[in-house]
């Protein structure tokens, strides 16, 4: 007879954990779509060239540094601090770096849906067949790339999705350590997450932490309701911190000389925001927003992906002690009017830097907000499809449902592939036109030139330098600097190839 180990005796053997259900075939298939999306859209990021504010920021990234790009941001700019250390990490690669940029945002951006669809179901205690969170996450982020109407400025202008872009996405990974907290080192982490993010993102976006800090405040009204408990004052501590942390990352940048020269700039203020004009337009100009927005048909394909989610859950007992536990028809509604409120409000400051061209040149600052409203439409599709499984279990609706779900994403996929291989030529013309015209230039200075022509050349309606024909000069001061000339100057001929 064996001996039993100290402290074992009468405690009855652990039972093995059960294997997760397994991802349906058709599930598996079905990932192939959006991956491949992605995959085509990552080797297109080569393709990418400076363009815009990149000419201004190259040149003090070489000349003066990390330290320089913050100087600028903060005492010229528009005082945000984070998002100059945003540029530097990728302008210190050069041309290389925007070419990497696209595919180490993309991969980011879905590691984090892909973690936190997970840690949100297991705090509502749902399970979902391995892999599926896979297809929801990268489901939601092709639609949230590539049915935005200006795909380059989202995707693959770095100086716009380091704002608004990877910005929100950065503040749906800070809730992931909340969702997971399940020991008290757990949730001391997720408070210090929730510090450390909350002043990043708001000294890196003022949109983001305008959404950021609508849901924050509607978690803490929902929070009202809820039963009390340990798990509700969690979550009001998280929020409290979080929420302080970004209001302390907006004073950052509202009190910065950068800031301030800014809306000196566009001629705005306090009270010139909130007016009665102001409030009225912006109104306007967001139902025109939602207008475009809604009758967009692929991101429909956020809302079916999230009907084969609710489809496939499976309860794993009882509610976590945690942000998602009760009914979710209140905090579905809340969310709802947290994405319109937040979008006006969003709307409501960037309209007068934006005040003619909000609906073209403006598209990218929709973005803020339309990442919380593909999560949103994935959401509510979860909670569709649960509710048609339990209701309608055993039934013909079921598996008509699933299909249909599965097919319109196959058709998302497939549309949003379309016009990505127009720009996809676009941008090779131009990648073609920029090094050929760039090779051209180094050689010239190398010779000893000052001033040298420049042929514009833009894709996804980009600034470039004498641009609209030559009437706009910006940014060719800033080009000038990058190739060390005195002055670049307006021209139509296209530089010659080289001879061979």
């Amino acid at each position: 007879m064996t001996a039993e180990p100290p402290g074992t005796a009468g405690t009855p053997p652990a039972t093995p954990k059960p294997p997760g259900p397994r991802q349906p075939l058709w599930a598996a298939v079905l990932t192939l779509f959006p991956l491949a999306l992605l995959a085509a859209s990552f080797w297109i990021g080569r393709l990418v060239r400076p363009g815009g504010d990149d000419w201004c920021f190259l040149p003090v990234l070489r000349d003066d540094g990390v330290s320089g790009m913050i100087g600028k941001f903060y005492l010229d700019d528009n005082g945000r601090v984070a998002n100059a250390l945003m540029v530097a990490l990728y302008g210190a690669g050069g041309v290389a770096g925007h070419q990497w940029y696209a595919t180490v945002s993309g991969l980011l951006i879905l590691a984090v849906l892909w973690a936190l669809i997970p840690a949100a179901l297991h705090s509502a205690a749902r399970t979902a067949p391995r892999g599926v969170p896979l297809l929801v996450a990268s489901m939601t982020v092709v639609v949230f790339f590539f049915a935005t109407p200006n795909t380059y400025k989202t995707f693959y202008w770095p100086a716009s999705s380091v704002s608004h872009t990877v910005a929100p996405a950065l503040a749906a990974a800070a809730v992931i350590p909340l969702l997971r907290a399940r020991s008290r080192r757990g949730r001391i982490l997720a408070l210090c997450v929730a510090a450390v993010a909350g002043l990043f993102i708001g000294t890196l976006s003022e949109g983001t932490s305008i959404v950021a800090g609508v849901l924050l405040c509607t978690v803490l009204l929902l929070s009202l309701r809820s039963r009390p408990g340990p798990g509700r004052h969690r979550t009001r501590l998280w929020c409290g911190v979080a929420l302080g942390a970004l209001v302390a990352g907006l004073v950052i940048i509202y009190t910065s000389p950068g800031s301030r020269h800014r809306r000196e700039r566009f001629g705005t203020g306090a009270t010139s925001v909130v007016d009665t004009g102001s409030l009225a337009d912006a109104l306007r100009t967001f139902g025109d927003i939602l207008g475009t927005v809604l009758t967009t048909w692929t991101y429909l394909g956020a809302l079916a992906v999230g009907v084969l989610l609710g489809l496939l859950l499976r309860e794993s007992g009882p509610a976590a002690d945690g942000p998602l536990r009760g009914r979710p028809l209140v905090p579905a509604l809340a969310a709802v009017a947290a994405f319109l409120v937040s979008g006006y409000l969003c709307t409501l400051i960037t309209l007068p830097a934006f005040e003619h061209n909000m609906m073209t040149y403006g598209t990218r600052t929709w973005n803020d907000y339309l990442f919380l409203f593909v999560l949103l439409l994935a959401g509510l599709g979860a909670l569709l499809g649960n509710a048609l499984r339990t209701r309608a279990r055993g039934t013909a609706a079921v598996p008509l449902v699933t299909g249909a779900a599965a097919l319109l994403c196959a058709a998302v996929c497939v549309g949003l592939f379309v016009p990505l291989t127009g720009l996809a030529h676009d941008m090779d013309v131009r990648a073609r036109h920029w090094d050929r015209q760039d090779r051209w230039l180094r050689k010239e200075v190398a010779e000893g030139a000052t001033v040298l022509p420049y042929v514009p050349a833009s894709v996804g309606q980009m600034r470039d330098p004498f641009g609209h024909h030559g009437r706009s000069i910006w940014p060719a001061p800033c080009t000038a600097q990058y190739y060390h000339l005195k002055r670049i100057t307006y021209a139509t001929r296209p530089v010659p190839a080289p001879t061979r």
